[in-house]
């Protein structure tokens, strides 16, 4: 007898997991030795006694047709009537934990633990099949995304697909303290693209330290409800950037193709792809992907002291510089802080962490940390005050 699960439609990920295949399989050839295995597997998600609820949490993650039409708001009849087929041979599946082949009955009898039904998780309802189950699957992926989008904002690129980054920054703008301006046009982009407008790739340069990364991970955090998404690329994956971008065009999220602290070669191959994908090449820009890149330089292209002996190869050098850098619609420079800024970012920073220090003892010391560290950044700012903040929490002197 063939499993239950050999004919579902759209639920193939569900259908194919690997303790949810071995229990059917179990179920349908009456075989001890694969319902051990269900068990095993249920056992190291501590879901032994809760096959429903293993099954519910395995359909709210599986990016199907249904989920992905129903956060697109493009749900038809006939993916409704395809999903509830499915919902019914899963539940059928997860009803037979109550009603064991013979074999498997005698194996429980003899003490062969059992895997057990559970509780019906309260959006499947008692019937999971029915128009109101529908109703809410279809509510809950509109507003939460499906597939490994669901739960997931941060991704990146591997081997032909997405793959998701489990453990994200938390970072919100009111963290990242000054740098009013550029936070304010960087977020008028963003949300530009997230509305359908008119938008521009985004070039954030300047030196180390400055949040340039920080305020695309916050704008990140800000907006994925609102379907913002992030794909980040290494320098050395540019040659497939347009791989990329089509992958992305065809989901119905907004993405931004991530780039961190760029610099290029003049010669390296990978500058002509990274220019065509901006402007210039068969690829029409997507609706849904923007081009987010930060470099410490202006110029991403580095220019080499050879590249100065004669001024007609210079001139050639600053043009080639400058048409890539250029092809970013807004650049955005986070200029690097004086003494009186940086002092500013301390004590906003300090407060939020409720430090205890005094003023004029708070600045002395966050001063020789810079001077310690060498420089003065946001970042070398953060750093002291957590620094300090874990002085003060074990109670020890602040000693650097």
């Amino acid at each position: 007898m063939k499993p239950l699960t050999d004919t579902v439609i759209l639920l193939r990920d569900t259908s194919e997991d690997e303790a949810v295949r071995a229990f059917a399989e179990a179920i349908s050839g009456d075989d001890a030795r694969s319902y051990a295995k269900a068990y095993a597997l249920l056992l190291h998600e501590n879901m032994q006694n809760s096959f429903a609820e293993y099954l519910a949490q395995k359909i709210l993650r599986d990016g199907n047709l249904f989920a992905e039409r129903a956060y697109n708001r493009t749900l038809d009849a006939d993916t409704r009537r395809a999903m509830a087929y499915d919902l019914g041979l899963l539940q059928a599946l997860a009803n037979r934990t109550k009603s064991l082949p013979p074999a498997l009955a005698a194996a429980a009898a003899e003490g062969m633990p059992q895997i057990g039904y559970g509780q019906d998780d309260g959006m499947f309802g008692r019937q999971w099949n029915s128009e109101k189950t529908l109703d809410s699957l279809a509510r809950f992926f509109a507003q939460n995304g499906y597939g490994i989008f669901l739960g997931n904002k941060a991704f990146t690129y591997c081997g032909g697909a997405l793959r998701p980054v489990r453990n994200t920054s938390r970072i919100t703008l009111a963290d990242l303290k000054n740098y009013e301006e550029e936070k304010r046009a960087v977020e008028s982009n963003i949300i530009s693209f997230l509305r359908g407008l008119p938008y521009s790739d985004m070039l954030l340069y300047g030196d180390k330290g400055t949040g340039k990364s920080s305020t695309v991970h916050a704008m990140l955090n800000k907006y994925a409800e609102e379907g913002l998404r992030a794909v980040e690329l290494q320098k050395d994956q540019l040659s497939e950037i347009n791989v990329v971008k089509e992958l992305l065009s065809a989901l119905p999220f907004r993405f931004l193709l991530f780039i961190d602290d760029l610099s290029l070669e003049e010669k390296d191959e990978k500058v002509t792809s990274l220019k065509a994908s901006l402007e210039g090449s068969m690829n029409e820009k997507s609706d849904n992907v923007m081009i987010v890149a930060t470099s410490n330089r202006r110029h991403i292209l580095k220019e080499n002291f050879s590249d100065r002996d004669n001024s007609v190869h210079a001139r050639d050098t600053m043009e080639e510089q400058l048409s890539l850098s250029d092809r970013f619609g807004l650049t955005v420079c986070f200029s690097s802080t004086g003494k009186a800024e940086y002092l500013s970012i301390v004590r906003q920073l300090a407060d939020d962490a409720r430090l205890t220090l005094g003023g004029n003892e708070l600045d002395a010391l966050a001063e020789r940390w810079a001077i310690m560290k060498g420089g003065r950044s946001p970042r070398r700012a953060k750093q002291f005050v957590d620094y300090a903040f874990a002085c003060q929490a074990k109670h020890t002197e602040i000693d650097f």
